[in-house]
């Protein structure tokens, strides 16, 4: 249990620029590590949610077929090559060797099993809607077959976390926040095996001995993480020794922190959007164009990134990130709020009106802060708000309700291209495409639909390029959502803990490769874990 005391301790080793020495150690059972998160993970089904906490636990008990590299290329995982047959045949060859924690062999039709149970996913089945049917070719290849030339079908391949069919079969049912087999049962073929759940508390996971990626630096047996929502409260636990790893790093302790010779702050730029989805479904005034137009231009991004985010983030003026194709240079924040009075007037609403509003308040960087400013910033132009602030766990479930008229939220592109953001936030809602999953706004624009089906086809990268951008102009005229800001990665580190080396832009390390050198007196701990 995390004592307030420890928050004291932290403060006064903060100023005094004293850090607690390192935990890790190698004891009787190697490396340990303990790592501090604002949140715990809600299920162990890797097909359940396609969230960041759902992905980062699933590569660390699962292996996709492929997996990113940190200069955006292909890594082969359980899948070591693959060949294209014809414009929509997809040859996977199979890793040999390969074994489920259960014990059982690694083979062709567990792949053919996972890629069909994804295509059930409420979560995942937009990824997975290109695919028509996936074929045994022998019990270590496969033919992923497509309705259509697909772009994006590598990329698709990094969420197939493949699970073990004969483990599953029969109870595979998946149930989102409910209970289900696979939701409190794991077998995979990654470097950790879950040994120890305790809900609200900890979860412990050992390394696999049986792991078949032995070439991998990774030496950290067993890996502790616990759940810490305070930012202070998961600081002062790095500080004094009860944590290895710490994340996120709230903005104002990023100066302490660097400040710290036994603390390495890792600070990555962040492909996240975080936005305003306006819910047209309710209020007339939202399906108003020129009042959401009006929204848009009173919230003052770059003030937000400045003053909340104490500039660990980039403000936003559409969807698509810098390095993501449908990017265009000239869409940046336009805060104007004299602009933004004038189309409240043209729309009959210059008295303004009351909306709802819903934010997490530990989901992302100063959550609750970002929303109490907007809230501020939209009582300029006379929209009263009434704000509600959940924890994460308590959000998801309100925001899947679709009932408040402003939700906050964040969008990680899980291809790392801007179609992946289009699909699931503004494509007309599809409950059997699993197109618009997340467009809880009840915007449809048939056009946008169009040009998001054409980017799923389109193979020339320059015509595909102008499809996208396109798109991106269009949200900007209709203003479905309003985009606040990119925010950066960050992750704070005990001294020989080299995290940097397996993280990458979309927030997920591969922990089965972490290096850590263990530190000579550790503290507090017993074979380098705290008592």
């Amino acid at each position: 249990m995390w004592r307030w005391m420890a928050v004291c301790i932290c403060i006064l080793f903060a100023e005094s620029g004293i850090a607690g020495q390192a935990i890790t150690g190698s004891g009787p059972d190697g490396v340990q590590l303990k790592i501090a998160m604002d949140a715990e993970l809600v299920s162990l089904d890797p097909h359940e949610q396609l969230s960041e906490s759902a992905l980062q636990y699933s590569h660390m008990v699962f292996d996709p077929l492929v997996r990113w590299r940190q200069d955006g290329s292909f890594e082969p995982r359980l899948a070591t090559r693959w060949q294209w047959m014809n414009a929509t045949t997809l040859r996977v060859f199979l890793r040999h060797g390969v074994f489920f924690h259960t014990g059982n062999p690694f083979r062709a039709d567990d792949v053919a099993f996972t890629i069909h149970r994804l295509q059930q996913s409420s979560d995942f089945k937009a990824l997975f809607r290109d695919i028509s049917h996936v074929s045994v070719v022998d019990p270590l290849t496969i033919d992923i077959f497509t309705y259509h030339p697909s772009p994006l079908l590598l990329h698709v391949l990094t969420y197939v976390f493949t699970i073990d069919q004969r483990f599953y079969q029969g109870q595979d049912e998946i149930i989102k926040y409910g209970r289900s087999f696979a939701s409190v049962h794991a077998s995979g073929t990654g470097p950790y095996k879950l040994q120890e759940r305790v809900r609200g508390e900890k979860m412990v996971f050992v390394r696999n001995p049986d792991y078949w990626d032995k070439d991998s630096p990774g030496n950290v047996q067993r890996i502790e993480i616990v759940p810490v929502t305070s930012d202070s409260t998961r600081l002062a636990a790095l500080l004094t020794g009860d944590a290895d790893v710490i994340t996120p790093v709230a903005s104002v302790d990023v100066q302490r922190v660097n400040r710290l010779p036994e603390i390495q702050l890792i600070s990555l730029p962040g492909t996240r959007i975080i936005m305003l989805q306006l819910n047209q479904q309710h209020r007339a005034e939202l399906r108003d164009v020129r009042v959401r137009k009006a929204i848009n231009l009173a919230i003052n991004q770059r003030l937000i990134v400045k003053k909340i985010l104490r500039g660990l983030g980039q403000p936003a003026g559409q969807l698509s990130a810098e390095q993501f194709a449908g990017h265009v240079d000239e869409l940046l924040p336009g805060y104007d709020l004299q602009k933004a009075r004038q189309l409240m007037k043209q729309a009959g609403y210059e008295q303004g009106f009351r909306l709802s509003m819903i934010a997490p308040n530990n989901r992302y960087m100063n959550d609750e802060q970002v929303a109490q400013a907007v809230v501020a910033m939209l009582r300029q132009i006379h929209i009263q708000v009434d704000l509600k602030t959940l924890p994460k766990a308590q959000y998801f479930q309100l925001y899947d309700q679709q009932t408040a008229d402003i939700m906050m939220v964040g969008w990680q592109s899980d291809t790392l291209d801007s179609n992946n953001i289009y699909e699931f936030m503004v494509a007309c809602r599809n409950g059997r495409t699993g197109l618009g999953t997340y467009n809880v706004t009840g915007y449809c624009n048939p056009e946008v639909d169009k040009q998001i089906q054409a980017a799923g086809k389109e193979m020339d990268r320059e015509k595909r390029t102008l499809i996208l951008q396109n798109i991106e102009q269009i949200l900007a005229k209709d203003v479905p959502v309003v985009p606040l800001h990119w925010q950066r990665i960050l992750w704070a580190v005990r001294k020989g803990v080299e995290l940097q080396d397996v993280l990458n832009v979309q927030n997920y390390p591969y922990l089965g490769d972490l290096v850590v050198h263990a530190q000579d007196q550790p503290n507090q701990v017993s074979g380098g874990v705290v008592k």
